[in-house]
This record gives structure tokens, C-alpha cells and sequence, in this order.
């Protein structure tokens, strides 16, 4: 590794988040490459030229991992929750959402959105240990009419959702798109 590959925190050296991510391929499953990725980004860490070349530089099995993962990040997921459930939703066929996005109604903040489908009014939502405090359950009950008067339609996801994922995250939000007039295959 290069001086150039390594960047201080804490006044130490440590290798760049490309390159740590880079190290990670083939040691952890694609998928947490892919929100890994995602993180990356999002925090502005590094650009996907960056992550690109890390994974270029690496000589080692899992470097296809690593393409791949880089070909499914995006820029805008805040959690890895997030990551995995619009992978499920790409994976199903169905279109790819926005990220993160303010909903804004009458120029009024409404809410921010996880993943979004602002074409057909859909959101999706992954409600995850944070919405469990009372303060934050309180916010989420006071969003979730705000959203639907808005004209959309919110899909919620929890964690026991991730069990069955075709069952309880694909197909209410496919009956959503559908309900919205989206067509699959077209």
C-alpha cells in the first residue's frame, strides 16, 4: 500500500476508505460490499473513480465482487438496512428509487423518504431500531398521515420483514406500483 492510500484519522495513518473497502472483497458476502459501497458515498469518503480503481488495484479472488458491488452502489443510501431493501426491490424487477428524497407538499417539508418512487407516489420505508423510541414513534405517527395526505402511498418495512422478503417487502410494494400504474415489463 502507498503513502497516497492511506489518509489520518485520529492523527493515525489508516488506509482510505477505497482501499479498505477494496481489502473486503472477498472476505464478506456482495452484498455488504455493495453497502459498504453505499456508506462510502454517501458520507462523500470517496467518488466510485476512487473505488473503482481500489478495486482495480486488488489482485486477489473476490476482485468480481467487487466490480459488481460498485456496479449496485449508489450514492444517497443512509443505512445498510436501506441498502438491502432496495436490492430486494431491484432483484424483483421492480424499478430502481430514489434514495433519501424530501417529500415536499405546497413547498412544505413533509418528510424524507428512504426509497421513493416519486413517478407513481410510493415510498418506502425501513423502520429499523432507531423508530423504537417513543420520542421517534411519535415523529414516524405524526409523518405517516402527513405522507398519505400528500397523495402518497407509504409501504413500511421492519425487520421480520427481511424473513420473507418476496412475501412481506416485494409484494406490497409491487401492489403499490401497480395500484399507481406501473406495468411490469414495460
Amino acid at each position: 500500500m502507498d503513502a497516497a492510500d492511506l489518509t489520518l484519522r485520529s492523527g493515525l495513518p489508516v488506509p482510505a476508505a477505497a482501499e479498505t473497502w477494496a481489502q473486503l472483497g472477498g472476505l464478506v458476502p456482495r452484498d455488504a460490499l455493495v453497502a459498504a459501497a453505499d456508506a462510502i458515498l454517501t458520507r462523500g469518503d470517496a467518488a466510485v473513480e476512487d473505488l473503482r480503481a481500489a478495486a482495480k488495484r486488488l489482485r486477489r479472488r473476490g476482485a468480481a465482487d467487487l466490480t459488481t458491488a460498485l456496479e449496485l452502489a449508489r450514492r444517497g443510501a443512509e443505512s445498510p438496512r436501506e441498502t438491502e431493501v432496495r436490492l430486494i426491490l431491484q432483484r424483483a424487477g421492480l424499478p430502481e428509487p430514489e434514495l433519501n428524497s424530501d417529500l415536499i407538499d405546497d413547498g412544505r417539508f413533509i418528510a424524507r423518504l428512504d426509497l421513493a418512487y416519486r413517478r407513481y407516489r410510493v415510498a418506502v420505508e425501513y423502520d429499523g431500531r432507531q423508530h423504537a423510541s417513543m420520542e421517534q414513534f411519535r415523529r414516524d405517527a405524526d409523518r405517516w398521515p402527513a405522507i398519505a395526505n400528500a397523495g402518497w402511498i407509504l409501504v413500511r418495512v421492519l425487520d421480520h420483514h427481511l424473513r420473507n422478503p418476496e412475501r412481506d417487502v416485494v409484494a406490497p410494494v409491487r401492489a403499490a406500483l401497480i395500484s399507481r400504474g406501473w406495468r411490469p415489463g414495460v
